[in-house]
């Protein structure tokens, strides 16, 4: 499978933020729990360097807790400053406050020596489409003002939001990059729904989930769907879900795509448990 979106409005997005990053202090960055390696914009560390950078891991109740532990070790050694949340319940995000004043201290430290005293901090937020950071910004500021959507591209301009007298906020377009070097980054990408399904051919994403499941999370279908087993192709077992679910066509026929998209919600909402899709190498 091929994986490829890049709409013009985020070529837009990415000028918009070169322009604005000599305002900002530090770059909060949201990636999915699920695929942080794959969820993080390689664009954003250019655009970025030499600023304080901070890791949101978002959505960790979708995600394998184990799986995430070590992702936060993974980029604390990198050098971030890390936080663990799900925005859509609010679990984790009043820390983050805390954790941008510590990541920022040498600025505020900088700025009392100088006699400039409370000037906010400045925190561009970025991520790709779909990742919930305005669930996250709506959650962290305490109002919705941000509109959130679950389908990619909701935010289309930035949004300056002052949160307090210590932080504002720069929210920007979820941007993706011009070109997947790894199709497996595609993949993953449009298993947690980031990449726009019209253009993607759903029975061969369910296959390919199929596929990662039997391997490294055995049983988890078998317990959902009620299957006999979990032997065989990952077609089989995609026919084998439509059967349980009932999902048949005119004449009795298996309708496999209406099973991949059952399958790819389930997964999407947390129904068949917390899943990683991706480990630190």
């Amino acid at each position: 499978m091929e994986f490829q979106w890049y709409p013009g409005h985020m070529t837009k997005a990415k000028r918009m933020m070169q322009e604005n990053i000599k305002l900002i202090d530090i770059v909060v960055e949201l990636v999915d729990a699920r695929i942080p390696i794959s969820s993080k914009n390689p664009d954003i560390d250019e655009l970025a360097k030499n600023k304080f950078r901070l890791i949101l891991l978002n959505k960790t109740d979708l995600a394998d807790e184990k799986v995430t532990a070590l992702w936060e070790e993974y980029f604390k050694s990198q050098g971030f400053f890390v936080a663990k949340i799900n925005a859509r319940d609010g679990k984790g995000v009043k820390s983050i406050h805390k954790v941008i004043q510590e990541a920022c201290k040498e600025k505020i430290e900088r700025d009392r020596k100088r006699g400039i005293l409370n000037r906010p901090i400045r925190a561009m937020i970025v991520g790709i489409p779909n990742v919930g950071k305005s669930t996250f910004i709506n959650s962290f500021a305490g109002k919705a003002c941000t509109k959130t959507g679950n389908k990619p591209g909701v935010t289309k301009g930035k949004q300056w939001i002052k949160l307090n007298k210590n932080v504002e906020l720069l929210d920007t377009p979820g941007i993706l990059w011009p070109k997947f070097e790894d199709q497996m980054v595609g993949l993953r990408l449009a298993l947690i729904g980031s990449i726009r399904e019209e253009i993607l051919n759903i029975a061969d994403l369910a296959i390919e989930f199929i596929q990662f499941l039997t391997t490294e999370y055995k049983g988890v279908l078998t317990k959902r769907y009620e299957l006999e087993t979990e032997e065989g192709d990952a077609f089989s077992i995609l026919q084998e879900i439509a059967r349980k679910r009932h999902c048949l066509l005119k004449g009795s026929e298996l309708d496999t795509e209406k099973a991949a998209h059952i399958l790819l919600d389930d997964y999407r909402s947390g129904k068949l448990g917390q899943i990683s899709l991706e480990k630190p190498q």
